[in-house]
């Protein structure tokens, strides 16, 4: 198959993005794909290749990352290296490339990758991509609209409040109490996302927060264990433990190798696990989600069960939760991205 991998863009989970699409672009090719990695927001450029012929040269066409930095990127940076002034989200010749291709294997995190818009351009253009659609990315990308789903269909999730920028309001109105937790509504890779303890640190977790979008979500701070788990055709796979090695699950310890203990099979009472795994599969129906996705749950000491949130697009890094599932059940990384595609395909 002529395959595009599509990474990178104006995210500020794009060197997230960027590691995932190296490791797809590798494993399709092992498996005798010709595979483009392709920046969604820089492009190509027609000078250095003939397009018409980009996948017969596929190994020229893109650069390879092997590592996430510990911090996430300065998309000011980003965008000076567009190579023309376009608005235009798409660089130079994406669609182009991107119809010409059998497939588009979607290796995008974030805002633009996630939320929807790109699943619905390529709906329009009539181009095939790997995940859900885009109105089910959308709910589960905003937490505020996938908290109140998740609350209608009596999925167990932390209490919590939205919030806008220019509707603030001051603590002690907000029904919560301390600690909690402030986080960006649309946010991906704990970006931005704190644990506060008082109205100090309150004050500072919104300023941090706003700093990435216009609503925040605060909600109630669950101490316990966390968990993953990922849904592939509507399947639940088997359960993942995180355990930072110090502080919290955020973007340092994501990425950083040796900062979590990953424990896949988790050790928890059969009961419990096939709980969660149900409760996995309920959020799918919930947000309308199909052929792949991955959902946290937070487990406290009275055994009770919290939904997070549910991620559309789960990430492919040395790292990442979804391929260490699919490891447990015996399927390898160039089987498991193979699957994506042919499952994407069926939809």
């Amino acid at each position: 198959m002529d395959i595009v991998v599509l990474a990178g863009g104006l995210s500020t989970e794009r060197d997230v993005s960027l590691i995932t699409g190296s490791m797809v672009t590798r494993a399709l090719r092992d498996r005798g794909h010709r595979v483009i990695m392709l920046d969604v927001f820089l492009g190509y450029g027609e000078e250095e290749m003939d397009i018409a012929h980009i996948f017969s040269h596929c190994a020229e066409a893109d650069e390879v990352i092997s590592a996430i930095p510990a911090e996430a990127p300065d998309l000011t940076q980003v965008k000076a290296m567009r190579r023309d002034s376009s608005a235009c989200f798409f660089g130079p010749n994406v669609i182009r490339i991107c119809q010409a291709a059998d497939v588009v294997f979607m290796a995008l995190h974030g805002e633009n990758g996630e939320n929807g818009k790109i699943q619905a351009v390529f709906d329009l253009f009539g181009i095939r991509y790997t995940g859900t659609g885009y109105l089910s990315s959308a709910l589960a990308m905003d937490k505020g609209l996938s908290k109140t789903l998740f609350e209608t269909a009596g999925i167990p999730t932390p209490r919590g409040i939205s919030m806008k920028k220019h509707e603030q309001i001051p603590f002690a109105k907000t029904g919560l109490g301390y600690p909690c937790v402030v986080k960006p509504c649309c946010g991906g890779s704990s970006i931005g996302v704190s644990i506060v303890r008082s109205d100090e640190e309150f004050t500072k977790a919104l300023a941090e927060a706003f700093r990435y979008e216009n609503e925040v979500i605060l909600e109630d701070y669950i101490e316990g264990r966390e968990f993953s788990v990922g849904v592939i055709d509507g399947e639940a796979l088997p359960v993942i433990e995180i355990a930072p090695v110090e502080g919290f699950y955020d973007y340092r310890n994501k990425y950083k190798a040796g900062s979590a203990v990953e424990t896949c099979p988790a050790d928890l009472p059969e009961e419990t696990a096939a709980r969660m795994k149900a409760i996995a599969l309920q959020v799918c129906r919930a947000l309308g989600l199909d052929t792949y996705s991955r959902m946290d749950f937070l487990l406290n000491e009275k055994n009770e069960i919290f939904c997070l949130e549910a991620n559309t697009l789960p990430g492919m890094t040395p790292t990442s939760l979804l391929p260490q599932e699919a490891a447990a059940v015996g399927m390898d990384f160039g089987t498991l991205c193979e699957k994506l595609i042919r499952i994407s395909g069926e939809r």
